[in-house]
Order: C-alpha cells, then structure tokens, then sequence
C-alpha cells in the first residue's frame, strides 16, 4: 500500500453542461432515442419532416436531409422522394467509405480542462451486437494523439534479458500474428457516480469501454527471443506519447496472454488507439495497455511510476490506496431503457444492455424491474467470449407506474456484480467526487410515469 493524494475536483458543472449540450441536439432529432417530442409522432416524426421537405423542393422530387448536415464522418447526398426510381451515386475509382448520412453518433469529449488531456466517451445507448466501431471507440489520451511513423517506429526490449532487442514494425509483422476480440476500459469509467448520480447518459456514466477485434504479436514470442534472465518479474511498458505514459505489468500476465497489437477491426490501429503499436493486456485496466509503444524494460521489481502511485490506486476509508488493483471485475449496465430517454407509453419493451468482466466469460445476467427487490434472468446474444463484451436482452411489458432498472452479472469465477452500497462499505468515499477507480457497481434506471428514464442511486 502507499499514500495517496487524489486528483483535483474535476469540473463536474462543465461536463454537465456540455451534456446538456449534446441531449439539446439530440432531442431535436425524431430519429434519435432522446427525441422530446409526444410519443405517438416518435416513429413517423422523421418521414414526415422529409416528406414535406419534398413537397416544397420542387425539383424532380429531390430533397435535402434535415438532420444529416452534422452527421460526421458521412457525406451527404440529396434524397429521392422514391429510391428505387433515381439512380443513387456511382461507386468511386479510389474511397475508403462513410456511414449514412442518417447515422449520427459521435464520440463525446469529457469535458476536461484541455483537449489534450482527456476522454472521449463511447455511444454504447447505439450500439449494436458487440463490436464498437473503430471510429467509435472510446479514447483517453494525456498528452493528445501522437502522430507516429510507422516505418520509422522501433520497440526496444532490455534489460534483464539475455540479448536486447530493437524491432521495426516491419520486423514484428513477420512473426506469427493472433486475433482476438477483447473490451477495453478505463478504470476511470463513472468516476463520477461514487458519491451520487451526476451524469444523465450512458454515454458518459459508463462510455469509457469499448469492445474491438485486436490483431498483432504475442508478448511472450518476443521476451523468448529476448530470453528472460532468471529473476525476473516485472515488465515496464512506455509510450511514445508526449506523456511518455508507463506502467508496471508482472511478468507472469505477459507471458500469459499480452500480446503486441498492430491491428484493431481489420485494419490498422487507428491513431487514437496507438498507431502503430499498442500494448495489449487483456482484463486490465485501460491505462496499462500502452499505446504508440516504444520500450519493454524487464526488471525483478516494479517501477512505482507516476501513474501506478499518485494515480490509478484505490483508496480505502483509512486513507491509504492500494496499488496494482489492475484487473477489471465484472459489470454490467442496461443501455436501453437508460438516462434521459423517454418511453413511448405502457406496453412491451425490450431491455438490453452489456456485460463484461476482465477475469473471464459473463456466465448470467439477471434484470431486476423493481430495484432489485426481485431478479428474472435475461437472455445473452452470442458470441459469448471471455474478456469481451456481452449483449444481453430481457423482454419487459410496463405497467405505466414507476419502475427502477437495474442489471446485475455473475462471470465464470463465481464473482457477482456488486451493489453500489457493498462496494462503499469496502472502499469508502475519500476523494473529490467519493473515489476515482474501478467502480463496477450495479447501475440504477428510473423510469417515471411519463416515461422519462433518469440516472438514481438505489442500493
């Protein structure tokens, strides 16, 4: 254990108020979930706004979509009253490819002091399946997104090893490669939720996990060629980052299943992910898995850096924190029903969420409808693979009276998703905001009468 002096308050007023930014534009979209408008013109709101829109274009019946004009990473196209009587636009010599212009989700900053230092949190209220899309994933950067070379790129490998090593990226692509589908989340995930709900959204109570396919090279595959000298323990991973970000990994996770990633969903890293070269340590915290890796130092002891010291500990009630909390336990959260949306009236509607646990495979998730005063299992969408989010469903016939959501997984280890309360009465709420790390208690959804879902505490 160690001391520990926690992170300055963290300007809750601005992060709210740039949400309430972000849920004014959405509730202005009839498409959206988060649409304000009466419930029985949810559904058919959009046609008609496009319909009427051609009527008084005039002009071969082609209109312009109304919502599309901020949709990024899209390219707008004018609209044809019939589809299927307009050709649509040829196909292009040389593109990468966009969305629809009717797709609008985006990635929203936390709002923090500085861009560079920051997040950006994951739509998982839009999500669909398992997989987050590479534009789409989450990002936490402490010094901006490094802009690397890939052919000029090198990794180091020394210290307590026989022969030290420098790969080129080219050199790393010529060993054997593996694949795997893996979350990622930052251990700051709802570090605004400890002391009372804050945040309206899933986007930014729990958007800080992303789920991608990762491809590259087994860690142990590389420290074999490096041959390891007897003693050794511990790995120091470093960033090529401004922030030279570095953390300590032991060396038996390593050599288990680390693996060096060059590819994320089929292509290579994207920038913000680490291009060229990611560290990759599959249930550990977000911030251990180094991206624009530069350098793997072997050593018998760890090296108590910044990052594993003043931050990323948990402190206990006594005031000490404990350090290498790094695995991620099981969690889960309902993304739909969730914050802010609004139910169009009593009758069926289906429940469903994600769960994931960096110690293995989500084996149950249960739904309770009355704040957990009774439990119902819900349903999981394959694949269901360890390490990796997993979708899951439950049908749910509301009665229009008041009701308060909540989800709760069991992994393959036995570990049950704990109540907010439980995990307070071990950890405590020192700190700013109550506590800063690994907060994986059950999240709780109020749906009122009018159907207005809200962010509560109820444990």
């Amino acid at each position: 254990m160690s001391s520990n002096s926690n992170e300055a308050p963290l300007g809750i007023e601005a992060r709210l108020a740039r949400e309430a930014r972000d849920l004014a534009v959405k509730r202005a979209d009839p498409s959206s979930a988060y649409f304000a408008g009466d419930a029985p013109v949810r559904a058919d709101r959009r046609r008609f706004v496009l319909q009427s829109m051609a009527a008084l274009g005039g002009t071969a019946g082609v209109m312009r979509n109304a919502f599309a004009e901020t949709g990024v990473g899209a390219t707008v196209h004018d609209v044809p009253a019939d589809a299927s009587k307009t050709p649509g636009y040829p196909l292009a010599d040389e593109s990468y490819g966009t969305r629809s212009q009717f797709e609008t989700e985006v990635r929203r900053r936390f709002k923090t002091p500085t861009p560079l230092s920051s997040w950006t949190m994951t739509p998982l209220e839009a999500g669909c399946g398992i997989i987050t899309p590479s534009g789409l994933h989450f990002e936490r950067s402490h010094a901006g997104t490094a802009v690397i070379d890939a052919s000029a790129h090198s990794l180091y490998v020394h210290g307590m090893v026989r022969e030290p090593r420098k790969y080129s990226m080219k050199d790393l692509r010529r060993f054997p490669s593996i694949s795997r589908i893996m979350f990622l989340e930052c251990s700051g995930n709802g570090l605004t939720e400890w002391s009372k709900p804050t945040m309206r959204t899933v986007q930014f109570t729990h958007g800080l996990t992303s789920t991608s396919e990762w491809t590259g090279v087994p860690l142990a595959t590389i420290l074999k060629e490096a041959g390891l000298q007897r003693g050794a323990k511990w790995l120091l991973a470093e960033g090529g980052d401004a922030a030279a970000m570095t953390r300590s990994i032991p060396l038996d996770k390593a050599m288990k299943d680390c693996f060096l990633a060059y590819g994320q969903n089929g292509e290579a890293l994207r920038p913000e992910q680490g291009y060229p070269l990611r560290l990759m340590v599959p249930g550990y915290e977000g911030n251990i898995n180094i991206k624009w890796l530069r350098r793997l130092e072997v050593s018998d002891t760890p090296f108590m850096t910044r990052e594993e010291t003043s931050k990323y500990t948990d402190l206990l009630p006594d005031g000490k924190a404990v350090q290498f909390s790094l695995a991620m336990e099981a969690k889960s959260v309902i993304t739909s029903p969730s914050g802010e949306m609004v139910l169009d009236g009593p009758g069926f509607h289906e429940i469903t969420g994600l769960a994931w646990s960096g110690r293995g495979s989500i084996r149950r998730v249960d739904v309770s409808t009355d704040g957990g005063r009774t439990w119902r299992a819900a349903s999981l969408q394959g694949p269901v693979l360890p390490i990796c989010h997993t979708r899951f469903h439950f049908p749910w016939t509301w009665d229009g009276g008041e009701a308060i959501l909540q989800s709760r997984c069991v992994d393959d280890t036995g570990y049950v998703q704990p109540t907010l309360g439980q995990l307070i009465a071990v950890r405590g709420l020192n700190g700013p905001l109550g506590s800063i790390y690994h907060l994986n208690a059950i999240q709780s959804w109020l749906v009122a009468n009018d159907g207005k879902v809200s962010n509560v505490h109820h444990y």
